[in-house]
């Protein structure tokens, strides 16, 4: 509910269409891609996942900011990373133990901008309908251009500067930090394992340290504009290191290894993607974040997943090496805990000691 003192501001979509309503956010105008998650719960690690990185959010649970937000451990990296958010009904009285502050008052203290506005169901449909597009949020006294944040290179964008370590393992797995989310470092841990993480760009296979294994974290944007990190997981390809992609990870490896992607017409973004194991015929709620999808399987691969909504592509696995990927989160973070399985896979198949 917003009080007598909220302001007016909207959302103009690049085709002219504009949607009107009220700022609880900050007083601030921003452009970004358009798109739609339909989760339930679980925003404050939605809005810190750095794959939502230039992308202005709505949000199509009607109810935001009812539980506010938490301490800093629990979100999924240091900051906001959408541009903006969109809402249909804005909770300004959160009530939970774990938090810390209200959802606005969150938003206003990162300077991202977001409107409630009461037809979130028309513009997601139109989203669905027509696929995602370019938008701007205005709100105060200044307006932006429309800005495609899918023709910058936005993993160098979220990545991590510097080589960071976490946990006191006997065995390392290296992170490729294409944006990743905090809890994937969480669920290594929780298996007794070291974690480094390195820069998107970092030629794995040059490290000065030991390592057992490679993961090509999630992130933002196409994976054709990380040309660099491509190039080097090839490297690692060939020298037969133990690997498993998530998300973003899932389309780098189809690129380094001669597969093709191509982008969704509106993405998913949701914590009730169903995924099928092909070979067991499994079916799996998923938690996802992506526009783009592999479409061209490498050589010596098979389809490991399907998604049982559109039949695209959730994983690729190599037919004889510890080599695979995931177009989900295993992790969650929000959403079902699944598959947390497929950590103990790739560790099993790669011969890496961990704690069950």
């Amino acid at each position: 509910m917003q009080n007598k003192t909220s302001k007016k501001a909207k959302l103009i979509l690049k085709d002219g269409s504009t949607f009107e309503g009220v700022s609880f956010g900050a007083e601030k105008s921003v452009s970004g891609e358009v798109v739609f998650a339909t989760g339930m719960a679980g925003y404050p690690e939605a809005f810190t996942d750095p794959s939502f990185c230039g992308q202005i959010l709505v949000m199509t649970y009607p109810l935001i900011g009812n539980y506010g937000v938490p301490k800093k451990e629990f979100w999924e990296s240091d900051k906001i990373q959408i541009s903006g958010l969109i809402v249909c009904n804005y909770v300004d009285t959160p009530s939970h133990h774990a938090m810390e502050k209200t959802l606005s008052a969150w938003l206003k203290s990162r300077g991202i901008p977001a409107l409630e506005i009461k037809d979130t169901r028309m513009l997601t449909q139109k989203l669905r309908d027509e696929g995602v597009t370019l938008g701007k949020i205005i709100a105060g006294n200044n307006t932006v251009k429309f800005e495609d944040p899918n023709l910058r290179n936005l993993v160098a964008e979220v990545s991590t500067k510097k080589v960071l370590f976490f946990g006191q393992g006997k065995k390392t797995i290296v992170i490729i930090d294409c944006g990743e989310k905090r809890n994937i470092i969480r669920r290594l841990l929780a298996r007794g394992l070291k974690v480094a993480v390195v820069p998107f760009d970092t030629d794995v296979a040059e490290l000065n340290f030991n390592f057992d294994g490679v993961l090509i974290s999630n992130g933002p944007g196409d994976p054709k504009m990380v040309k660099t990190t491509i190039k080097n997981v090839k490297k690692i390809i060939k020298k037969g290191i133990p690997t498993l992609g998530i998300c973003l990870g899932n389309q780098i490896l189809t690129l380094a290894l001669g597969g093709d992607t191509y982008k969704l017409k509106f993405g998913h973004r949701s914590q009730n993607q169903p995924v099928v194991e092909k070979n067991t015929r499994k079916c799996y709620l998923t938690t996802q974040n992506h526009g783009f999808a592999v479409n061209k399987i490498p050589k010596n691969f098979t389809e490991w997943f399907y998604n049982a909504n559109d039949n695209t592509n959730e994983g690729v696995i190599h037919k004889s090496l510890p080599i695979m990927s995931v177009q989900f989160h295993p992790e969650s973070s929000p959403g079902p805990l699944d598959t947390d399985w497929i950590f103990d896979y790739f560790l099993e198949r790669a011969g890496i000691n961990y704690e069950k």
